[in-house]
């Protein structure tokens, strides 16, 4: 704003005492202060408001001014309730230096100026910025981006003093200005903000976490490669991104809140330049899918897999091993909707084998995600210095943890700790997310293997309750893999027959003949630590499990019956 608008200003009530040749100088801020030397404090371009408090007589004035001018000051205020009448050596020194010099009245408060001088600045800066974000937005346009979302969010930093970030679905900070977010933070915004938009509340959506408000703004793709208008917004809720801005937008004017609303735009324009990238990515995937599924001879298969290489592991000295990852979006349907599932399994895959600690989306440029139908399946290469030598590399790995390439490989629940927060949230109360991991393999020859590892592991986690669920190869060797594949009615038929009797007794007696079971069964069959871990007597339990024995027809002494129970147990 220009110093002309003060003296306009009815409200302020400010007489010009000197100065009228320079009244267009520009106000870029307020200082108050009552220091014999301010100069620390100024940056150029302040209105300074002083009680004078700083003059003890007529020859402190000359000095005072000098260090105003020396330092840009847009023009001097002084208020009249200590001295009366401003002090004819201070209106002088402002003649001398050229420095435009205000009398405030008593009855108006120095924070009234400061308040409609600040209101006057931002908006001028707002519409300064909204100038250079739609100059930015047709450069990304029309060509290479000028430095990515970060060059926008740092002009919102330094023009509006708001901080800002661009975050993922999962709460991964894709661009940020300043200090990025704590995990646990950005994990609760993407959770508030995908629970806001499965409401079908219109954004920006407030939000509270770690005692700080923020307001959440949904970047839709709306660039040269977006799809037609979701029909549904579950087709889109777990693959947008979102602008977290931490001030409360409620209160904003139209203007403030059109130009967040054209920075969204701009970041949207951004993330479809990205998503156009992982074309490559995604085709040599489908590639590699289609060969293996039709049973293609390894050696083509092989040779497919070198040319990935290059592309995911550039720098590779060694082919790769690899792990097969498959992931499922599942919806209720209703009133016979049909939601495309697996376009968004594809990207919210993209984005959960990316280490959530990553900042920034071109971490995702080692996964290559294929998918058909609702089903969503990833190839994902590992070093193969990245193995323990002691194991081959056909052996199923026990329990490797992280997300990218520099460890043992991938881990099923590693992979779904950090993002199950906001998913579950984004998933609500219609949708599950189930994921499934194979062992790593250094061939063409166990692709196909680890391709039906993963799918079954995937099926056993479909059989967990749960949002979100994930299994991991290692859990392919034990009895749980049969579960999921056994048919509902034999199910409840199977543990109806043999848990039914001990319901029906433990409701009508109030006894505990089904935790006396589980517990006997964990323990072993053995009596002592049995009755340890209830704190009963062994003849209490004695008396127990031959009530059970006697309601079911079995006989806990065979190992076939207690087999029986114990999956029974497994699958009620």
């Amino acid at each position: 704003m220009r110093l002309r608008a003060l003296l306009e200003t009815d409200a302020l009530g400010l007489r010009l005492l000197g100065g009228d040749d320079e009244l267009d100088r520009t106000v870029r801020g307020v200082m108050t202060t009552d220091l014999r030397d301010p100069s620390r404090y100024l940056s150029g371009g302040e209105l300074v408001l002083t009680g004078l408090a700083w003059r003890r007589d007529a020859d402190d004035s000359e000095p005072f001014v000098r260090i105003l001018a020396s330092a840009g000051v847009a023009g001097l205020a002084a208020g009249e309730a200590e001295l009366g009448d401003i002090p004819d050596d201070l209106v002088q020194a402002c003649v001398r230096h050229r420095l435009p010099l205000f009398a405030v009245n008593e009855s108006v408060a120095f924070a009234s100026i400061t308040e409609y001088v600040v209101r006057q600045v931002s908006g001028e800066r707002a519409g300064d910025l909204a100038a250079v974000v739609d100059r930015h937005r047709r450069l990304m346009t029309s060509g290479p981006a000028g430095g990515g979302p970060e060059v926008v969010l740092d002009l919102l930093g330094s023009d509006l003093d708001l901080r800002a970030w661009v975050l993922s679905p999962t709460g991964r900070q894709i661009a940020g200005a300043g200090e990025p977010l704590s995990p646990a933070v950005s994990a609760a915004l993407a959770g508030d903000h995908l629970a806001a938009t499965r409401t079908g509340r219109r954004g920006p959506h407030r939000a509270n976490a770690a005692g700080a408000t923020y307001s959440l703004f949904p970047i839709r793709n709306t660039g040269r490669g977006a799809a037609p208008a979701a029909r549904d917004v579950r087709e889109t809720v777990l693959s947008d991104w979102l602008l977290a801005v931490e001030a409360d937008a409620s209160d904003w004017p139209a203007a403030r809140l059109d130009l967040l609303q054209g920075v969204t735009q701009l970041i949207a324009v951004e993330r479809d330049r990205r998503e156009a990238a992982r074309t490559v990515r995604r085709r040599l995937a489908q590639e590699v899918l289609e060969l293996v599924q039709t049973g293609a001879a390894p050696a083509e298969i092989a040779a497919r897999l070198r040319v990935a290489a290059p592309v995911l592991l550039p720098g590779l000295g060694t082919a790769p091993h690899w792990q097969v990852v498959v992931a499922r979006v599942e919806w209720e349907q209703e009133g016979g909707a049909t939601i495309e599932a697996g376009p968004v399994a594809q990207s919210l895959l993209e984005e959960i084998l990316v280490d959530p600690a990553t900042v920034g989306s071109e971490s995702a440029d080692r996964i290559a995600v294929a998918h058909t139908g609702d089903e969503a399946i990833a190839l994902v290469p590992l070093p193969s210095t990245s193995l323990p030598p002691a194991i081959e590399p056909d052996t199923p790995l026990d329990a490797p943890t992280g997300f990218g390439t520099d460890n043992a490989g991938l881990h099923a629940d590693a992979l779904l700790a950090a993002v199950r927060e906001p998913l579950s949230a984004g998933l609500a109360d219609d949708g599950r997310l189930t994921l499934g991991v194979s062992a790593a393999v250094h061939s063409a020859e166990g692709l196909r293997g680890a391709l039906e590892e993963a799918r079954h592991a995937r099926r056993v986690a479909a059989a967990r309750p749960g949002r979100v669920c994930a299994a991991g190869h290692h859990e392919l060797a034990s009895h749980v893999l049969l579960l999921p594949f056994v048919p509902d009615d034999v199910r409840r038929a199977f543990t109806a027959r043999l848990l039914d009797p001990l319901r029906d007794y433990d409701r009508r007696h109030r006894a505990e003949l089904i935790p006396t079971l589980e517990a006997f069964l964990d323990c072993d069959g053995s009596w002592t630590r049995c009755a340890t871990r209830l704190h009963l007597h062994v003849n209490t339990l004695r008396y127990r499990v031959g009530r059970i024995e006697q309601l079911t027809g079995r006989d806990l002494s065979r190992l076939e019956d207690k087999l029986d129970f114990f999956l029974a147990l497994r699958m009620s």
